[in-house]
């Protein structure tokens, strides 16, 4: 069976049918408009169906409700489908300006994907029915408002909100353009509010506070625990008690460097209860890039616990934070509390090194304090947080979110791009020392009423059916991971899938880095049974949330695309000298026009916000990604555009693992690209040229992997360390990195020119080294 659509001549769009070599004929209404038919069985045609052609000037994409008889002779069949894409506006008039789909294979909801070919999914009519955004047409609706009248649309769902006093006559104030002066982004300024009040005293007075707020999963099966909203307000106010107890105010730092208890939001919510700005840094980073955190963002107090299980493996915290902490009172920046949580299943008090007068237990001080705690009203321009990403230098980036354009973001984007309902148990398993577990962890599920699963292990452990058994034990309806995990479970086989039963799946997400088609199709097929729509996301640490994201009951989805825009975010592709390219095209990623949830400035360093971000391509803001748009308006993100690899959705300097690299005595150079990693998307691939007379070994291999897992943490280690007896260089000293990557994925044949360089013979030693 296919189908076409064509206007009549009675100024109805008509779609015809194709099945068995006989014409259907549905009426959809003037200008395109669905209408219900009688309905047909799309189960009975096991093929995809395909959409040949279709109306011009206001046709609609879309497949509707039809009576079909397959004129085969003895046996008629009826067969459903449902009305596929709804009431549909021409798509010329999408943001990007893309055409109408002209050409797909389609399933709907509850059939399997099996082409590896141009296959899209279909909402089924029941989930968008039900869904927030139920069709296209409803998108482009919301979507035009965001973009024509950006300051009624957000101080709408602004309002929405708790605010001690409302903003000022202006919702937004912006100059992107670093022609024009300082780069500036100001959303609700003059708003007065709190970002805990919101997540917690707001939904306790709407009547939830006996709902669960947070399901914990611990490291080992069989242990766990639950928070309701009035619980955790308790929690909170106690830790916010116990820090102004001990001199901290509004504007100062604190650095958590927990692992994912509930003791780690509790924290975070506790810093935005007072008006304190936390900087969660990834339990997972070393002594020294927690001590370049420690030196910069100058904090009264580190909150970090003593230990912590990752699968059988126990991780020493303390020693950790001990050796950091040692490192920065070098410099002349000590901090005189460390508030550390006793995880008991990991360590005991008795075998955790403490230094008096400054480590102090949580559990003997904390829970002392009262269960109430005033709450400190800020500005929407005053900071929430600050998070380290890895950047084109050696220096992390200190990216700086403000409360009140956060708080509205976060909480919008997670409410539409996952079709949120107040039913949903929701679990991201990404962790609170990133950007995901601020946005879509704590703050935008729980600005939403969510109850949220925090999980504390490792998803493999102790096998790779972990996450389904969680998913069935809380019964999770919305489940959000990273690409690597879907490619790591995806090898170990549908076996640890299908043993558990998932029904209580209703949407999936993908976040960190693009998803490959394959991958999305097994996580459809297999994870979601078919049934459950994937919400992949692109957005950044700097962009605090979504940016591209299906909505789950509107878009039909191509795997491997984040499709369209989310409200009020204009993405345009550009070319190398910054002119915007329409239609089908790739180039650079850029944004024009700010949006609520935008990082205003890289703590203490004005500067390097304008140059890195603002003005590559002046008056946008430069994302670092590469981006292909298809015929159809869909988008692709292709990578990293800058010296910065992502590997498992983490961002990694290039000139942080070659800093960590030289520092080893036996370095003299190093130079470090990405090439394609089967399971993390990227891997990390380092070239190394030693001190004359050192002779490669494996001993010395070893060592200088492990140099950077010290500097920077293990996730940060290089898959593969390739000696270089030189550098591939310009006369003027210029390192070739396309030449290096080029030998580094194997693609020898594509090296481009060489004679340019000034010793070309150094690539051919390159390749001869290539499996030593």
């Amino acid at each position: 069976m296919i189908m076409a659509c064509q206007p009549h001549v009675d100024g109805h769009y008509y779609y015809y049918y194709y099945y068995n070599n006989n014409v259907c004929l549905s009426n959809l209404g003037v200008g395109g408009g669905a209408s219900r038919g009688s309905t047909v069985g799309a189960s009975s045609y096991s093929k995809p169906l395909k959409l040949i052609r279709q109306s011009g000037g206001g046709g609609a994409v879309v497949m509707a409700s039809s009576g079909c008889n397959n004129n085969n002779g003895s046996n008629s069949k009826k067969m459903k489908t449902e009305s596929f894409l709804r009431h549909v506006e021409s798509l010329a008039s999408f943001p990007s300006g893309a055409g109408k789909i002209s050409r797909f294979s389609a399933v709907i909801l509850g059939e399997a994907l099996s082409s590896e070919e141009n296959d899209i999914v279909l909402p089924s009519d029941d989930f968008s029915r039900q869904a927030l955004v139920p069709s296209p047409q409803k998108y482009l609706e919301m979507y035009k408002r965001s973009v024509e009248d950006p300051a009624g649309f957000w101080a709408d769902i602004a309002s929405e909100f708790y605010w001690k006093e409302k903003w000022g006559q202006r919702v937004c104030s912006e100059n992107l353009d670093v022609r024009k002066g300082n780069v500036k982004i100001e959303w609700f300024k003059g708003g007065i509010t709190n970002i805990c009040y919101n997540c917690l005293d707001r939904n306790i007075e709407a009547g939830l506070g006996d709902k669960v707020a947070i399901y914990w999963e611990a490291n080992d099966p069989g242990v766990d625990g639950t928070l309701t909203y009035s619980q955790l307000l308790q929690q909170v106010c106690q830790l916010a008690n116990y820090l102004k107890d001990i001199g901290v105010k509004k504007g100062d730092a604190v650095i958590i460097y927990l692992p994912m208890l509930m003791e780690l939001p509790i924290a975070m919510l506790a810093c935005a209860r007072i008006g304190a700005v936390h900087s969660v840094v990834f339990a997972g980073f070393s002594s020294d890039s927690l001590a370049q955190r420690i030196m910069d963002c100058k904090p009264k107090v580190v909150i970090t616990s003593n230990a912590v299980k990752r699968g059988p493996k126990a991780i020493h915290l303390k020693d950790i934070v001990d050796a950091a902490l040692d490192e920065s009172a070098k410099s002349g920046i000590s901090v005189d509390v460390c508030l550390t949580y006793e995880n008991q299943s990991a360590m005991t008090r008795e075998n955790t090194k403490w230094q008096d007068g400054r480590d102090i237990w949580w559990q003997d001080v904390v829970p002392k304090y009262p269960t109430k705690c005033e709450v400190e009203w800020v500005d929407a321009e005053d900071p929430l947080f600050l998070l380290y990403t890895s950047g084109s230098t050696g220096k992390p980036k200190g990216v700086l979110h403000t409360t009140g354009g956060y708080m509205v973001h976060t909480a919008t984007t997670f409410k539409y791009a996952f079709d949120y309902k107040p039913s949903d148990v929701y679990w991201c398993t990404a962790d609170c020392g990133w950007i995901t577990g601020h946005s879509y962890v704590m703050y935008g599920p729980m600005l939403n009423g969510a109850s949220v699963v925090v999980f504390e292990g490792a998803p493999t452990y102790p096998d790779s059916g972990r996450s389904w058994d969680i998913v069935d034990k809380y019964k999770v309806t919305i489940f959000y991971t990273a690409p690597t995990l879907v490619r790591s479970l995806m090898r170990d086989g549908n076996e640890y899938v299908t043993r558990y039963s998932r029904k209580s799946l209703r949407v999936l997400g993908s976040v960190g880095e693009p998803i490959n088609p394959s991958a999305w199709r097994w996580f459809f097929n297999v994870v979601g049974d078919s049934r459950c729509p994937i919400s992949d996301t692109w957005w950044q640490t700097e962009t605090g949330g979504f940016m591209i994201t299906p909505l789950p009951g509107a878009w039909p989805q191509k795997p491997g695309s984040a499709t369209f825009p989310f409200f009020g975010v204009q993405p345009v592709i550009v070319d190398e000298k910054g002119v915007e390219i329409e239609g089908e095209c790739s180039g650079y990623l850029c944004i024009k026009s700010s949006w609520p949830g935008a990082f205003r400035t890289l703590y203490g360093d004005h500067e390097r916000y304008e140059t890195t971000y603002f003005k590559p391509f002046p008056g946008y803001y430069f994302t670092g990604d590469g981006c292909s748009r298809d015929k159809d308006g869909y988008h692709w993100l292709t990578g990293r555009v800058d010296d910065v690899i992502n590997v498992s959705g983490h961002r990694i300097g290039t000139a942080e693992v070659e800093s960590a690299l030289v520092s080893h005595s036996q370095c003299a150079e190093a130079a470090v690209v990405g090439v394609e990693h089967e399971v993390k998307g990227q891997g990390i691939y380092a070239f190394v040229t030693l001190v004359e007379g050192v002779p490669y070994s494996e001993e010395l291999r070893k060592s200088l992997v492990l140099a950077v897992r010290k500097q920077i943490g293990a996730f940060a280690a290089p898959d593969k360390i390739h000696w270089a007896p030189g550098l591939p260089k310009t006369r003027s000293g210029k390192i070739m990195r396309r030449i290096l990557r080029k030998i580094a994925s194997r693609q020898l044949d594509e090296l481009g020119d060489t004679s340019t360089l000034a010793d070309p013979g150094v690539v051919d030693q390159l390749i001869a080294l290539a499996d030593c």
